[in-house]
């Protein structure tokens, strides 16, 4: 498991009010207007603990789960996705090239070729790299990071995202010095990460 700087401050405790448990189908359900999405709750040991709304779970900076995947193309260059103005957390702001969170119910494997599929319209294998327990780094989401390359030209949605462009990660490291503002926390830091890991790489085959 990778570990992120410093120790991880622990969110609340939840509310047992706030949990709620019943029988949730899995699958796309991003547009769903009839309900809202349902998340697990989860401790700091990434275990099940309860469900409760989206809505609750953000408010609460309740423990839950996500998946980011990086895709990069032939050239290694990374594609950023710039979040639609729509989206209730950092509209506006540039991140990992797909990412999302867990359904109640679901696995990290089952969500990261959802919304990669969802968000860009791309398949391919995916990589796994590493997981990060949840923090305020990561929006309080235990975060599973995948990479995959491919030259497909993705197809956005346009309601999770506003642009996804292919750039150098010179470029990216240039774009989080001038404006870290442009990026949501979470990409910030798991880029660092990858860069210090991709560095630790290139030096040992050097």
């Amino acid at each position: 498991m990778a570990t992120l700087p410093g120790p991880v401050p622990l969110a609340k405790p939840v509310d047992p009010a706030m949990m709620f448990a019943f029988n949730i189908r899995q699958g796309p359900h991003r547009h769903q207007d009839m309900a809202e999405e349902i998340f697990d709750v989860v401790d700091e040991h990434d275990q099940v603990i309860g469900q409760a709304p989206r809505s609750v779970v953000h408010a609460k900076k309740l423990l839950h789960r996500a998946v980011h995947i990086l895709v990069l193309n032939s050239r290694g260059e990374l594609l950023l996705q710039k979040r639609s103005a729509l989206k209730d957390e950092y509209p506006c702001r540039y991140t990992t090239s797909a990412s999302g969170h867990l359904s109640a119910g679901e696995s990290y494997e089952t969500a990261a070729p959802r919304e990669l599929e969802e968000e860009l319209g791309l398949h391919g294998e995916l990589v796994w790299l590493a997981k990060f327990p949840a923090g305020p780094e990561t929006s309080y989401e235990h975060t599973v990071v995948y990479e995959m390359t491919t030259d497909q030209e993705p197809r956005i949605d346009p309601v999770e995202i506003d642009a996804a462009t292919f750039h150098s990660f010179a470029e990216v490291e240039e774009m989080l010095s001038q404006d870290p503002a442009a990026f949501s926390p979470c990409f910030s830091t798991l880029f660092h990460w990858y860069v210090e890991q991709r560095n630790k790489r290139a030096a040992a085959q050097a």
